[in-house]
């Protein structure tokens, strides 16, 4: 993790860690660095925020200063910037997004012309370049000033290729669908009402400052309670950026991203279509996909936290499902990043294909409680390092045995150490990761906001 990018790309709060003149200069980068030895072409997506609006432009001016041609795709979705990128020939693609963070917060990801994150040797380079005091990039001059252009009709390609996915009518289905407020509130309703589902939304309404409120994939029980409300068969529930997917089923029981992967991966590998017969996750995955992929014979591979290194993995070496548990699902036949809209898709064509239920398929696998706590801290190093709290660590693995883990891990965008226990009681799990927490603030690693 860079200075300034972090496995999600640069992330903090508006014009406080991420300022429009940071804005100005990744355009100022991107346009030169892309533009060497042609006129680049770089399109920019944003997500609701009331600041992407105020980044957008920013990078503009740095790209078209830099000659590079910015074509904008307006509010839309982060996997929309990456099927674009890939399929239209741009040198790369920019979202403005926090993903599942707060309002107040943004961030730029920036995707190369694969689709995929943008390398670390090139983001490094950006940070050196945003920190020189006087940077050394040319202006553009004359007819070399580049343009902005608008792209909205990449955003409709986009929705026509997720309707051309379904291979079955989606007729009589009666689907919720949780906007979060976010870029998918244009784009997903669109979709399901394309292939005949009977859809219902919440949290479609956008204004700025309500992005993830009480809503999307984080604050999964407004859509249980609306699914249960409305006796539907099924709900879908998308973050900010809608490059997450938390599934419910007709019972309002929430279905994760890794209960998706267990449900999708056995369908695929009954199908012939599971690559390698296996499944990227990350350390963070539930125990209980592991038990269940060892009783189906489905192999899996464990990478570190973040899309990104699932994604990586899996171009590496030829596989076609991965993803994480908070819904990052990545298809690498339809696309190359996580896509929360193409993952409900695949999704119902499970529940189709198999004539059954989400609550059925779901009842396959069985998850393990698990208790999840961040602590804020001044070094995240440091307070992983400690020698009292590797202790404490191994500790609570010991006690454990076989029936449980312990995982403690610095977030990649955040100022925080997660602690994670997984074992076969809640109040077990809270126990230990109290535990491990107890003695960070004794040795006194802990801040309050």
């Amino acid at each position: 993790m860079g200075k300034y990018f972090g496995t999600d790309g640069f992330r903090g709060e508006a014009n406080i860690d991420l300022t429009v003149e940071h804005a100005y200069k990744v355009g100022r980068f991107l346009g030169w660095y892309f533009g060497k030895d042609h006129k680049a072409s770089i399109v920019i997506g944003k997500d609701t925020r009331r600041s992407s609006y105020m980044f957008e432009y920013a990078l503009a001016s740095g790209l078209t200063a830099s000659g590079a041609d910015a074509c904008l795709l307006h509010v839309t979705t982060t996997p929309s910037v990456s099927y674009v990128v890939r399929t239209e020939n741009f040198d790369c693609g920019i979202m403005i997004s926090a993903s599942h963070n707060p309002y107040y917060d943004n961030g730029i990801k920036v995707i190369n012309g694969q689709g995929q994150k943008l390398e670390s040797e090139i983001e490094e380079q950006i940070e050196n370049y945003i920190d020189q005091e006087e940077p050394k990039v040319p202006f553009a001059i004359g007819k070399d000033i580049g343009r902005t252009i608008d792209f909205s009709a990449g955003r409709n390609r986009y929705i026509g290729h997720l309707i051309s996915i379904p291979t079955r009518s989606f007729k009589n289905i009666r689907v919720g669908l949780d906007c979060s407020n976010g870029s998918s509130f244009s784009i997903a309703k669109s979709v399901f009402d394309a292939v005949g589902a009977k859809t219902y939304v919440i949290s479609n309404n956008p204004d700025g400052t309500n992005i993830n409120k009480d809503c999307g994939s984080t604050h999964i029980e407004a859509l249980q309670q609306f699914v249960r409300d409305n006796q539907l068969d099924v709900g879908f529930a998308y973050d900010g950026d809608a490059d997450r997917c938390i599934a419910v089923d007709e019972k309002g029981e929430v279905v994760d991203g890794d209960m998706i992967m267990f449900i999708c991966g056995k369908y695929l590998k009954e199908q012939g279509r599971l690559d390698q017969n296996t499944i990227v996750t990350t350390i963070m995955s539930n125990l209980g996909l592991y038990k269940a992929c060892d009783r189906e014979g489905i192999r899996y591979e464990k990478t570190a936290v973040g899309d990104r290194h699932v994604c990586e993995n899996m171009m590496a070496n030829g596989y076609s499902l991965g993803g994480e548990q908070s819904g990052h699902i990545i298809f690498s036949k339809h696309a190359s990043t996580g896509d929360g809209i193409l993952t409900s898709l695949m999704v119902m064509e499970v529940i189709l294909e198999k004539k059954t239920s989400l609550h059925t398929l779901a009842k396959e696998i069985t998850i393990y409680p698990q208790c999840l706590k961040n602590v804020k801290v001044a070094d995240k190093k440091a307070a992983k390092e400690n020698s009292a709290v590797k202790k404490a660590i191994a500790e609570v693995k010991q006690s454990l045995g076989g029936e449980g883990r312990i995982l403690v891990r610095e977030s990649g965008t955040e100022p925080v150490i997660r602690v994670m226990v997984e074992a076969a009681e809640d109040a077990l799990c809270e126990t230990c990761v109290d535990q491990v927490i107890e003695v960070m603030r004794q040795e006194n690693l802990i801040i309050s906001d």
